[in-house]
């Protein structure tokens, strides 16, 4: 996908970039590029892959939810900023919290908003599992994503605990997406959540299956979630 199908393919969903927004988009394919060299953040590097595979498919959330307000999003385990920087040019509202694990990569998310000149945004190095359960951020965001970090049953248990009740888990999955929603029903249901709504599309140009899954918060998540580091991958609620 080069840069102007790019911005035509978004234009038809209806998100039209200003040209300071594609300036920014611009600038993050070469931060990302030249950081990459240095660690390891993404195995795409090549111009038209990280306008399709990072950007527009970060921005494919968009297409099913609505995160043009001000909403208070944490990206859980984001790496290199997918999806929540996309989504924070394209909608500059957003109060944005990043939280990943390694402090490399929240070294780079801080350069790359200094690049971006980016503001309401907030990158925090922990573990999904300790981030969850202090009191600043639990329960705290409108909305939280996560984009490729772990299959649903293990994922809702990273992310649910931060959604304020009433509020929305967005998850962006590519294969296997039903198999896993199965698999993570008693996850979702015991930590509070349900499926709202799951919109299956294929990404342009290379025509593979993606699936947006929207969880709604309706109750709060029992205390003892999530439990501690490490133990939502080795025992996942299944």
């Amino acid at each position: 996908m080069n840069v102007e199908q790019f911005e035509t393919s978004l234009r038809d969903k209806g998100i039209s970039l200003t040209s300071t927004q594609m300036e920014q988009f611009e600038k993050y394919f070469e931060t990302l590029v030249e950081w990459n060299e240095k660690i390891n953040l993404t195995a795409i590097t090549s111009k038209p892959e990280v306008y399709l595979k990072h950007f527009y498919d970060s921005i494919s959330a968009a297409f099913y939810f609505d995160f043009a307000k001000p909403l208070r999003l944490c990206d859980v385990g984001a790496g290199a900023g997918f999806p929540s920087i996309p989504l924070k040019i394209v909608f500059p509202e957003l109060q944005l919290t990043i939280v990943d694990s390694l402090n490399k990569r929240i070294t780079f998310l801080n350069h790359l908003s200094d690049v971006l000149s980016l503001s309401n945004v907030q990158f925090v190095h922990d573990r999904a599992e300790t981030f969850g359960v202090n009191p600043v951020y639990r329960e705290s965001f409108d909305v939280v994503t996560a984009r490729a970090v772990a299959r649903m049953s293990i994922l809702s248990e990273f992310c649910l605990p931060l959604v304020k009740v009433g509020g929305h888990f967005v998850a962006l999955k590519a294969l296997h997406a039903e198999e896993e929603l199965k698999k993570g029903q008693k996850a979702i249901t015991t930590l509070g959540g349900k499926i709202e709504n799951k919109y299956t599309f294929t990404l342009p140009i290379e025509e593979s299956e993606r699936t947006i899954i929207v969880i709604k918060k309706e109750k709060q998540t029992p205390k003892k979630f999530p439990r501690k580091p490490g133990t939502p991958a080795k025992s996942p609620i299944e």
